[in-house]
């Protein structure tokens, strides 16, 4: 590459950076003022008066206060965030800047009557905008060639493919996969569409190539000394390096670097199994309950009459499941079948090959004759699980957890029961928002056991803000 085209390459790169931080900060700034302008709408109405306008105009240097420390805490410096952990540093960030607003206002004694419920209404309205905004910008921005960080992957085996495949198929991410290196000439070539480039020594090219380009390492099996080698060569020269280690199935929001006497070491937190986390999950399944008691009381009415005028059968169906502890419970959902569905299943898997690969893969099938007309509408919708309130109040079930698993299926499980079933099953889950039933069996399982390891009351938050996205467009059910 000459030295022309490199500093093009350098500049590009660095105006591709600064455009991606100066959007999420715009986006920010909008859903903040967004936020204030409903909440005086709300309260006092588009007719205020320029005096009573004046006096919230005035507090626009705040604006800034939010930027700054947003950028403080990483939430613009471009290094992947998991969205529950965005959630997390955003909530608690936006709320001790509203806290200290708050308290500025009451020291300095102004004499401006501000409302109250303006206050908290801009406050509740900025911890729901701000995450609906950036999550729409992630939903827009990959459709431009300019968005994301370049990203060389080092390492072409099993790991490096698996990587590879993972931020090509999740853009949002904002990584995006340039180049691969390897020492192993039999892996040069092509994975997913990225070149396979040639050894390392072609680091300093690449970086060159790509400035401000990201690493990944991906050499989990790697000699010790081969990996610090590699580190002290080559780490100075991206701006960040990714280190896969051999620790599959242990990924972990709660999984942080501590310096052990000099020594690396890893604090892994399973903080679902903890007491106080399962009484805050209690608390909050009993709260959602109380919210959505007459909506689903109301929807229970209207759903077992169209459940009884569409086929013969009850209007319930239970299901021996397996619960904490592996448990056995019934879960009760609304009768999607017909009342003669396993007979059907048994003749159907009898004489279409295909089909039975397919329920053996997926544990389902994709055009199931067992279902009634009504059935496929509840199972798009998901509102066949409604009735399992019964079980949350049973304290049988959670909103949020792993699937509830029938016991037939734990020979199946490949010892992740031990991990899965210590915890209680979840109406929806993270495999619920992931793909449903695109999904394959051994699929879920991993996302279930990555659900109890990286518990957070932000990932539940998560994941059924997901669901309600799901549910409304029906995406991977049927």
């Amino acid at each position: 590459m000459t030295n022309n085209s490199s500093s093009q390459a350098r500049f590009f790169n660095r105006v591709r950076s600064l455009a991606a931080r100066l959007l999420f900060i715009f986006g920010d700034l909008l859903m903040l003022v967004a936020a204030v302008v409903i909440a005086i709408n709300a309260r006092i109405g588009p007719n205020i008066g320029n005096r009573l306008r004046a006096q919230y105009l005035d507090l626009w240097p705040a604006l800034g206060v939010f930027v700054l420390l947003y950028a403080v805490i990483g939430l613009y410096s471009g290094v992947v965030l998991h969205p529950a952990d965005e959630l997390r540093k955003l909530s608690y960030s936006t709320s001790l800047v509203y806290l200290a607003l708050a308290a500025a206002i009451f020291l300095l004694k102004e004499e401006v009557p501000y409302s109250r419920i303006v206050f908290f209404l801009t406050w509740g309205l900025s911890l729901t905008l701000l995450p609906l905004g950036r999550s729409i910008l992630r939903s827009v921005m990959p459709r431009f060639p300019w968005w994301g960080h370049p990203v060389i992957v080092l390492g072409a085996g099993k790991t490096g493919e698996m990587i590879i495949s993972t931020l090509s198929e999740k853009p949002h991410l904002g990584l995006k996969p340039v180049a691969c290196l390897d020492d192993d000439q039999t892996k040069w070539g092509q994975i997913n569409g990225v070149t396979v480039a040639g050894g390392l020594e072609k680091i300093p090219e690449l970086v060159k190539q790509y400035h401000g380009a990201y690493a990944i390492l991906a050499m989990p099996g790697i000699a010790r000394s081969r990996l610090l080698e590699i580190i002290e060569t080559y780490g100075e020269k991206f701006t960040h390096l990714f280190l896969i280690p051999d620790l599959f199935g242990f990924s972990s929001l709660w999984l942080t670097a501590k310096d052990v006497g000099g020594i690396l070491g890893l604090e892994l937190r399973q903080q679902l199994l903890q007491p106080w986390a399962q009484v805050v999950k209690k608390i909050m399944d009993l709260l959602l309950v109380i919210v959505f008691a007459v909506p689903s009381f109301l929807l229970t009415i209207l759903v077992s009459i169209l459940i009884k005028v569409d086929s013969r059968g009850p209007v319930f169906y239970s299901q021996p499941r397996m619960g904490k502890g592996g448990k056995i419970f019934p879960v009760i959902k609304f009768r999607t079948m017909y009342t003669d569905a396993d007979d059907r299943l048994a003749h159907i898997l009898a004489q279409d090959e295909a089909l039975r690969l397919e329920y053996e893969t997926y544990h389902k099938l994709r055009h199931d004759p067992r279902i009634t007309r009504i059935g496929r509408f509840l199972r798009k919708t998901s509102m066949d699980e409604l009735p399992q309130v019964w079980n949350i109040l049973r304290g049988e079930m959670s909103f949020v957890g792993p699937r509830a698993y029938m016991p037939h299926e734990r020979t199946d499980m490949d010892s992740k029961d031990h991990t899965i079933l210590r915890v209680l099953p979840g109406i929806t889950g993270m495999w619920q928002v992931s793909g449903r039933n695109r999904l394959s069996f051994s699929e879920r399982l991993e996302m279930d056991v990555y659900y109890v390891r990286n518990w957070s009351i932000w990932l539940d938050i998560y994941l059924l803000t997901r669901t309600a996205w799901v549910v409304i467009t029906g995406e991977g059910a049927f």
